[in-house]
């Protein structure tokens, strides 16, 4: 799969993409709605491709039961409608009109059009968004299903959505395109040998989302901050919990270009682009992040930074 780069005011908003994607791994890009719809775009005139776009609905009159019915015929399957109703955990709302189902179930249904699509490759915009947590559920058992015929591209502004059925997950934003590194937290439980513990270097930021160990490179990282007890990594506009704290983080960042400008806030100088003086004795220091993040300074950091940065 490849996509082609765009321009706006000489500005790169998407870089040449080239995807190598196999059955049985599903592959998320997390990125913001321009650059969702523009990759979708892209898409949009090839045969190969099934595209779902989010908030999608139809056929609000007809009700479960008949679109299903529907979906069957037009796409000549073999499929028994009985044995298609329990497949979608979609028995008890097999006789109700899809406008009156809720907003979670209608659009579960909706989604299933991707289940019926004869194309190889599909592509889904915001597939969980609208879900609650049984729908998501069923919807993830059909993906993991279908990706064993298909090739599957989520594009999501969320991370914790890409998670969900995803083996390999991209960030694509003003920075460009980058894999994120995810790893199954039951790798972080095997025990690396003690004599080979004093040869490790570290080269990945560790943090958590949910059962997920996501690591990041150093230059990826905003800034961290210290907020109610917890440690914070900043990375494209999100956060993500890690469990070392900022004297350990400033131990370990120190040749990759941080700085602890404040107690409680260590920040990436690649990403600083501006000094702010509020007052005599207020200070921030404004990040390039496309976020308009703004961290921080103590007045006791000022003279170090200048230093650090030849100013």
């Amino acid at each position: 799969m490849q996509f082609q780069p765009i321009y706006n005011d000489g500005k790169l908003l998407l870089p040449k993409i080239e995807l190598n994607m196999t059955l049985n791994q599903s592959i998320g890009i997390i990125t913001d709605l321009k650059r969702k719809q523009l990759l979708m775009n892209q898409l949009a005139n090839h045969s190969q491709y099934y595209l779902f776009r989010a908030g999608q609905s139809e056929y609000m009159r007809l009700t479960v039961e008949e679109l299903i019915t529907f979906l069957i015929k037009v796409t000549e399957r073999n499929d028994r409608l009985a044995l298609l109703m329990d497949y979608f955990a979609l028995k008890e709302e097999r006789k109700v009109k899809i406008k009156d189902l809720s907003s979670s179930k209608r659009m579960y249904v909706t989604l299933l059009r991707a289940f019926f699509a004869h194309q190889p490759i599909l592509v889904l915009e915001e597939p969980y968004f609208y879900l609650e947590e049984e729908d998501r559920h069923h919807f993830k058992r059909i993906l993991d299903n279908l990706s064993k015929e298909k090739q599957i591209l989520i594009l999501t502004s969320n991370l914790e959505d890409a998670m969900i059925s995803c083996d390999a997950i991209y960030r694509l934003n003003a920075l460009g395109f980058h894999p994120l590194d995810i790893r199954d937290s039951e790798e972080d439980k095997q025990e690396v040998p003690e004599q080979d513990r004093a040869n490790i270097t570290l080269q990945k930021i560790y943090t958590r989302r949910n059962d997920k160990v996501i690591l990041f490179d150093p230059p990826e990282v905003d800034y961290i901050e210290s907020l109610d007890g917890s440690i914070l990594v900043h990375v494209g506009g999100e956060n993500y919990v890690c469990a070392l704290t900022l004297a350990e983080l400033e131990q370990r960042l120190l040749n990759f270009g941080f700085f602890r400008c404040h107690r409680s806030y260590i920040v990436n100088l690649q990403k600083v682009r501006e000094i702010i003086t509020w007052t005599k004795n207020s200070y921030s220091l404004r990040l390039n992040t496309g976020k308009d993040a703004v961290v921080p300074l103590s007045r006791s950091k000022l003279q170090e930074l200048k230093a650090l940065l030849h100013i």
